[in-house]
């Protein structure tokens, strides 16, 4: 049995895909064996990843094309060709039985071929509002996973079922302990994870810093930053007198498989509105403040975080009226008020499917079969 994988960009896309593969593993019986290929951008983050789980990688051309100007449209116009070429002698070497699809842009290639060669192809939809690729990749699919019911109403009825986001088995299993460890955590004072998906969050980043300060008097801080902003962050920090490390400020680039301990001690999550963190704080039970970005294709981000909002599961706050005293009176007001943490902490349980890797593996197998 051959199974390809396809997606990427973020970390939101890569761990769902693992997640899936590892969970189709467990239920394939052992007589037979399952063979996994990933297609798509030729990233670090893809490459690391799937290496980690054992699953060999083929990178094509992937192109975006964006709803205003921008000189990359040119660029990217000719690079969807070519990975359609490329994954055209891909899939005809690899020829899987199925293909499962993160959706999105890093997908396309992969999923239209595989529609021209009639493999049974399943797609997931992790945001509240699909993106133009999906709407277009949902035309092509044999089935369809969805996130938010509210999504389900744009797919085909007969193609389409409610599976939540696919999330690693021991998500909500951490260790906190574990965490005060590796981080020096004292017990005295509480912690805010501030968390801007994989590839960190620049504005968050800034609005954070500048009240770096005054969060360190009352709070401990553990902020993923971000490969790219690592460096500016800690000098920033550096600035006000503060050293990475010390003084209860923890700044790291990546935060990998220790995510579940930092979600176990942290008692406020500040993050984006990506599916994946809102699905990952939702399986912890933790307050959040959430920050969608805006201008996100279709304005998914916006419209997670306010469905999440409207559950009574997080407090929203809007990117372009986000003043530092807002943040910091917001954070205080959680932090402080137990009656609203224990409503956060309830409501956003809701969101959370334990059962999504096992629906979305049962429904590529049975397309197979």
């Amino acid at each position: 049995m051959r199974i390809v994988l396809t997606g990427g960009g973020t970390g939101g896309h890569i761990i769902p895909l693992i997640t899936v593969a590892k969970k189709i593993k467990e239920k394939v019986d052992q007589a037979d064996t399952v063979e996994f290929l990933f297609i798509g951008p030729k990233g670090e983050l893809e490459e690391e990843l799937m290496a980690q789980a054992g699953i060999p990688t083929r990178g094509v051309l992937v192109g975006k094309m964006r709803r205003y100007f921008s000189m990359r449209n040119f660029v990217d116009f000719f690079k969807i060709p070519i990975g359609i070429i490329q994954t055209l002698w891909q899939l005809l070497i690899f020829m899987p039985d199925a293909i499962f699809s993160k959706g999105g842009h890093a997908s396309l290639p992969v999923v239209l071929v595989g529609w021209l060669y009639r493999i049974p192809i399943l797609i997931h939809e992790s945001d509240s509002v699909p993106g133009a690729t999906n709407d277009l990749l949902g035309k092509l699919s044999t089935r369809v996973a969805v996130s938010y019911p509210e999504s389900e109403k744009d797919f085909p009825a007969a193609q389409v079922v409610l599976t939540g986001n696919p999330l690693r088995e021991d998500i909500n299993q951490g260790d906190p302990a574990a965490a005060r460890s590796l981080f020096s955590l004292t017990e005295s004072k509480k912690v805010i994870f501030i968390y801007g998906g994989s590839q960190g969050a620049q504005i968050i980043n800034n609005k954070i810093l500048n009240i770096l300060p005054h969060l360190l008097h009352e709070y401990q801080v553990i902020h993923q930053t971000g490969k790219k902003n690592y460096e500016a962050v800690v000098h920033r920090a550096g600035e006000y007198g503060i050293k990475a490390g010390r003084e209860g400020y923890h700044p790291v680039a990546f935060v990998g498989p220790e995510i579940k301990d930092i979600l176990a001690v942290a008692d406020l999550i500040i993050t984006r509105a990506g599916a994946n963190s809102l699905s990952e704080i939702a399986a912890n039970g933790k307050p959040a403040i959430v920050i969608p970005l805006e201008g996100s294709a279709n304005d998914h981000q916006v419209m997670n975080g306010f469905l999440i909002a409207r559950m009574g599961g997080c407090i929203v706050l809007e990117e372009n009226n986000l003043g530092e005293n807002l943040l910091m009176e917001k954070i205080k007001e959680i932090m402080t008020n137990e009656e609203l943490r224990s409503k956060l902490s309830e409501n956003i349980k809701r969101f959370y499917h334990p059962d999504a890797a096992e629906k979305i593996a049962d429904g590529i197998l049975s397309m197979i079969k």
